[in-house]
């Protein structure tokens, strides 16, 4: 008679690699360019296996980021069953960071892949992480306020997840060091105490065409639900044209996208050169770059929706020039970086710019606080203090 139990436990190992496999594939490729058949492959199954444990492809994507979120939940139990620990919630968070880096930033890249019901769970429960990870910092920073905290709370989840957004290569033990430090350096700061933010505002130019309409309503749909979910159909209805007319216009929903990528890219590149013009000092200029940067991104969606759609503009003939400039400009950064501090390698750099960039994206991938009007000033003034400008 066959053990019931072996198989069982045979089911539930081969749900979790699948589940893992998933995971790693929808954070390195984006959501919509991974099929059955990939993460069927990556786990060294058939896609039948796979259909035998899930019923589709969104089944396994809501599986990964509950998996993520039981993950972060068991992490966050271990550190603080002894109590409000501080010291023993980075220490573990921070191996997590490493270990299973997608566990703090699937959620945010795919939420918009998940049904209404998955996605009021999967909020519900991270903010009671976040709530338990704030509580642990105002016991070891009385001073801050119960909104601070939870500020730096996300933020130290964006920090940690930070690692899935570049490939900088790093051994575990060295990643997980420099993840450490960036968290730690948050733990010194006072959102309430950031300065206004110094950077000249967004200006577009006076005359619009259809053209510019039709960025304009591309971008904010596809912010608001994703590029994948919105078709030509509507961005045309957004502006008052039939969806064909859009064609006049743009070749292509990718030729839209692309055009989007290069006007954010433009604005960045206008920050950029207005930094240098401003000062010869590298931190001075850095630190007007995170001003610029995060100005742009809260001026307008295009940033925001060209960062989140690069695994779509990935492998894209069209797109190679953009992804080019995005690179070089955060490649800028990194280079400043070290210029202020001679002693940093650049794996080092690229580490804290990706981290302190992350902070402000994944606030305005979520919406968290966005409305607010110390916003734009509190994430600038944390991502400086990530890069210790």
């Amino acid at each position: 008679m066959p053990d019931r139990r072996a198989t069982r436990t045979k089911g539930a190992d081969r749900k979790r690699q699948l589940v893992d496999a998933a995971a790693s594939l929808f954070v390195h490729r984006g959501y919509p360019q991974v099929s059955v058949a990939d993460i069927a492959r990556a786990a060294g199954v058939t896609a039948p296996t796979v259909y035998r444990h899930f019923d589709d492809k969104q089944s396994l994507l809501a599986a990964a980021v509950m998996s993520g979120v039981d993950h972060l939940e068991a992490c966050t139990e271990r550190a603080l069953r002894g109590g409000d620990d501080a010291q023993a919630l980075i220490e573990d968070v921070c191996a997590l960071a490493v270990q299973r880096p997608q566990t703090a930033s699937l959620w945010r890249w795919t939420s918009n892949y998940l049904t209404v019901e998955q996605n009021k769970q999967v909020a519900l429960r991270t903010r009671e992480v976040i709530g338990k990870w704030a509580s642990a910092l105002l016991a070891e920073r009385p001073d801050l306020t119960e909104r601070e905290a939870v500020q730096l709370a996300w933020a130290i989840l964006s920090v940690s997840g930070s690692l899935t957004v570049h490939r900088t290569r790093m051994s575990s033990t060295r990643a997980r060091d420099e993840i450490e430090k960036l968290i730690r350096r948050l733990l010194t700061l006072t959102p309430s105490a950031a300065p206004p933010i110094d950077a000249p505002p967004v200006i577009s130019g006076m005359s619009r065409t259809r053209r510019d309409e039709i960025l304009d309503a591309a971008a904010s749909l596809w912010a608001e639900r994703g590029y994948s979910e919105v078709g030509i159909d509507e961005i045309g209805r957004a502006v008052g044209i039939a969806g064909p007319s859009v064609y006049k216009h743009f070749p292509s929903k990718m030729a839209i996208l692309v055009a989007i990528g290069h006007r954010s890219g433009a604005r960045l590149e206008a920050g950029l050169m207005a930094a240098h013009s401003r000062s010869e000092d590298p931190a001075k200029i850095l630190a007007a770059l995170v001003d610029s940067y995060v100005t742009v991104i809260t001026s307008t969606p295009d940033l925001s929706v060209s960062f989140n759609n690069s695994s779509v503009l990935a492998g894209q003939a069209s797109a190679a020039d953009l992804l080019d400039i995005q690179r070089r400009y955060v490649a800028r950064w990194i280079d400043l970086l070290i210029q202020v501090d001679a002693d940093l390698k650049r794996d080092q750099g690229a580490v804290a710019v990706h981290a302190a960039l992350s902070i402000v994206n994944d606030a305005v991938r979520m919406r968290r606080g966005e409305k607010s009007p110390q916003f734009a000033a509190r994430m600038a003034y944390l991502m400086k203090g990530v890069l210790a400008i």
